[in-house]
């Protein structure tokens, strides 16, 4: 069975790595530095087999020239960012379906935060790969797409099943926390998590990984199409993506 660790790297970022204890296979999602995946590696005195992109941002790419070049794996990731991403030997888009070490993996199209997001959905590990799409409790800065799409981005991520294990790039828990609970102070799931992301950080641990369940609870951004959320915000009769935009707005003002 493959184990998915957490390597934190840079400031804030999450690399994840993919290993099989006995089968001795390795795959990585999101390299933003080779240091931490070369030491993981080595600590499991393992190879790389293949190397996952989910868009071209440099702190999510940074690392795929050394580890490619080292360990002659391929790199796979958006083929609409191809000049953008290092290296990458299979351009892929949404509907496709890629073999990483003998695991399949659809990809989803989650346009949004770049024109050419994806991620990745391993049903078989129960484990979503979602790069600067989905946070816990919050959604990635739309620096290309649209509240349209990123809306769409985020009900294509929502449509999967309920105890899917949220894999993302960066550790934003306790500033999203504090931020959903400005739209919806009084709900009982969120302020739960918003005190286990305290604990958790209080010790240097991870928030993640995260349940979808869990996020459909306490996420804002994937909430605003209920009538509460919308009732709260003045904007009973605005249409979904309408409300997301304005959470998105709201946040992005947010300190």
């Amino acid at each position: 069975m493959f184990v998915i660790t957490i390597l934190p790297a840079l400031e804030n970022n999450y690399i994840y790595l993919g290993h099989h204890p006995q089968k001795n296979q390795a795959f990585v999602v999101d390299p933003g530095e080779d240091g931490p995946v070369r030491q993981a590696l080595a600590a499991r005195d393992c190879s790389l087999d293949a190397i996952l992109v989910t868009h071209r941002h440099h702190d999510h790419v940074d690392g795929i020239p050394a580890l490619a070049k080292e360990f002659s794996c391929p790199v796979i990731g958006p083929d609409s960012e191809r000049m953008r991403i290092p290296g990458l030997d299979h351009g892929i888009k949404g509907g496709d379906t890629v073999d990483v070490c003998g695991l399949k993996a659809e990809v989803l199209a989650t346009p949004g935060h770049t024109s050419g997001h994806v991620s990745y959905w391993f049903a078989d590990l129960g484990a979503l790969f979602c790069g600067d799409t989905l946070f816990s409790l919050g959604c990635g800065r739309l620096f290309e797409g649209s509240p349209r799409q990123m809306w769409d981005s985020l009900q294509r991520l929502n449509s999967l099943p309920a105890e899917t294990k949220i894999y993302c790039g960066h550790e934003y828990s306790q500033n999203h926390a504090r931020f959903a609970l400005t739209i919806e102070p009084n709900n009982p799931d969120l302020r739960q998590r918003a005190k286990d992301i305290d604990h958790l950080r209080a010790q240097g641990l991870p928030t993640l990984p995260v349940t979808l369940e869990s996020e459909r609870a306490c996420n804002p951004f994937l909430r605003a199409g209920l009538p509460e959320i919308k009732q709260s915000l003045g904007l009973a009769e605005a249409e979904d993506a309408e409300v997301f935009a304005a959470i998105r707005a709201r946040k992005d003002h947010f300190a």
